[in-house]
């Protein structure tokens, strides 16, 4: 890779890192901040969180191949910042909210712009050869772990000392910075030999490409149903911190729940990435997808906050390397001139799943507790493990043993 592409990882590094923990800060008080809005029940209060967790990705999951095409005839970069100004734009509005409904069109309106992490993951990964595209993913990935492993941190001991409304407000702030980091990137596209010697495809052609290989068709599919299971806790995720450990310091504690999971993806991310260009990243992908079902199972039972803290830095390690590893699957797969448009659609699906997920297990949660999420949400992903395992074994042609 060249000076330039180098320097454009680093700056996204940094970018993704001021985003993601941006993102995650407000994360584990979500449900507590509606709960100021006046006197509710706990099913209420934990029905809206889901709605107002989920609404942001119904535009998202509209906009993304939108988005992703836009960037393939015009450039990523614009697309960046247009992105990082508008999440943190509403990010700033949303501490001076004071219904439900006004979070709930606020989250609404975010989505338009939701979706600078997958994005900038496409702007270097049309930079990377296809040898190491899963480690320079996920090394860039690290990046935004690294801030979601601070960010429910940071986030927490802010709504404690200066209250929710001030905390949207800092969170805004590192937004636009991450906006402002991407004005000093430069737009670059690998030059690849190609057989269609195609510089630019339609949308149709896109498609047809795309069911041509069953297990690219597949892994995209997928998308969707991991953010289900991955996201059917995230919302609530606090409020189970509250029935282990109680009310004290609630908004540190569920930090801590959210960085447990940061702190194993950090770890793993890169170490995945680099086991998927050796030997395939469609096999390291149904690993992965295995073992994250079985480490989710056990957190529905737990009774202590400490066993809590441990199962979820578990399930960050396995979850690490799902999201660079797909990513270069696809990066291996499709050609540059298509490739912001295919991970698009991945993006689509990932959010439709964000959509499914939170509002599933908040019902789930509210009609039969906890535990239900936990359960359903391994299933899923052994469910996913075993779709593509199945894919895979009747379509080997589609998975090469390394990137090489």
């Amino acid at each position: 890779m060249n000076q330039q592409v180098n320097r454009n990882i680093r700056v996204m590094w940094f970018a993704n890192f001021f985003v993601s923990a941006s993102m995650t800060m407000v994360l584990p008080f979500i449900s507590l901040y509606i709960d100021t809005f006046g006197e509710f029940s706990t099913s209420y209060v934990q029905k809206w969180s889901g709605w107002i967790f989920a609404i942001t990705f119904v535009a998202a999951f509209i906009v993304s191949p939108i988005w992703g095409r836009i960037g393939d005839l015009y450039g990523r970069k614009r697309v960046l910042i247009i992105s990082a100004t508008g999440m943190g734009l509403c990010i700033f509005l949303m501490g001076f909210a004071t219904s439900v409904w006004h979070l709930f069109f606020l989250r609404l309106f975010m989505g338009v712009f939701t979706g600078f992490i997958p994005l900038s993951q496409a702007f270097i990964a049309t930079q990377t050869p296809k040898s190491i595209a899963g480690r320079v993913l996920g090394t860039l990935q690290t990046g935004s772990i690294t801030g979601s492993l601070l960010g429910p941190l940071i986030g927490g001991v802010l709504a404690d000392m200066i209250g929710f409304s001030s905390t949207f407000s800092w969170t805004s702030i590192a937004i636009f910075l991450s906006a402002f980091l991407v004005l000093f990137t430069k737009e670059y596209k690998i030059t690849e030999r190609v057989k269609t010697g195609k510089e630019r495809y339609s949308s149709k052609e896109v498609i047809q490409h795309i069911f041509a290989n069953p297990v690219l068709l597949t892994i995209l599919l997928l998308s969707a149903l991991i953010q289900i299971a991955h996201f059917s806790i995230q919302p609530i995720l606090s409020l189970y911190v509250s029935e282990i450990h109680g009310p004290e310091n609630l908004a540190f504690f569920a930090g801590i729940a959210f960085s447990a999971a940061g702190a194993g993806n950090l770890l793993m991310s890169k170490r995945w990435g680099r086991l998927g260009d050796d030997h395939g990243h469609a096999k390291i992908l149904i690993i992965l997808l295995f073992l994250a079902g079985i480490v989710y199972f056990p957190g529905g039972f737990v009774t202590e906050m400490w066993q809590l803290v441990i199962i979820r830095f578990a399930l960050g390690v396995t979850i690490g390397g799902i999201i660079p590893v797909r990513i270069a699957y696809i990066r291996q797969e499709a050609p540059i001139a298509m490739q912001g448009e295919v991970l698009g659609y991945n993006t689509s699906l990932r959010f439709l799943g964000n959509v499914i997920g939170p509002v599933m297990g908040g019902i789930i949660a509210g009609y039969f507790g906890f535990t239900a999420v936990f359960v359903i949400t391994s299933l899923l992903l052994i469910l996913s493990g075993a779709i593509l395992l199945v894919t895979v074994n009747r379509n080997p042609k589609y998975v090469k043993s390394s990137s090489s």
